[in-house]
């Protein structure tokens, strides 16, 4: 139904810059939401950044004027990193919110992850 395939991920020093990518594939009928979620060590997932259809984009506290996200019609969406902390060390996980597969319906769709260290 929906394949998120994420690339980007490793091993950056403070201050530094990342660029995640995530591609959306499968039996897809439309997307609402895309996205990224990190998860650090021993803490919940957290929002970072999600666009919504209209284009419109939520970052999470913690990351705004340092992230920016974008997707295009290719069902991909992107996450520019910068000033990057060690707080940020986390996995990284692309969110999509669609309609796929054989139900009518909209599911949440997730990535297995893909880890960002920053550190020294």
């Amino acid at each position: 139904q929906v394949q998120l395939a994420e690339s980007g991920g490793g091993l950056v020093q403070p201050g530094g810059s990342l660029r995640l990518s995530c591609a959306a594939s499968g039996t897809i009928y439309s997307i609402n939401s895309m996205g990224w979620y990190h998860q650090a060590p021993g803490k919940e997932r957290e929002l970072v950044a999600v666009i919504s259809s209209d284009g419109s984009t939520i970052y999470g506290d913690s990351v705004k004027g340092r992230f920016t996200s974008s997707r295009d019609n290719a069902k991909n969406v992107y996450l520019q990193m910068e000033s990057l902390k060690p707080g940020d060390t986390a996995v990284a996980y692309c969110y999509v919110r669609a309609i796929a597969g054989v139900s009518p319906h909209e599911f949440d769709y997730w990535g297995q992850g893909t880890q960002v260290t920053v550190s020294s």
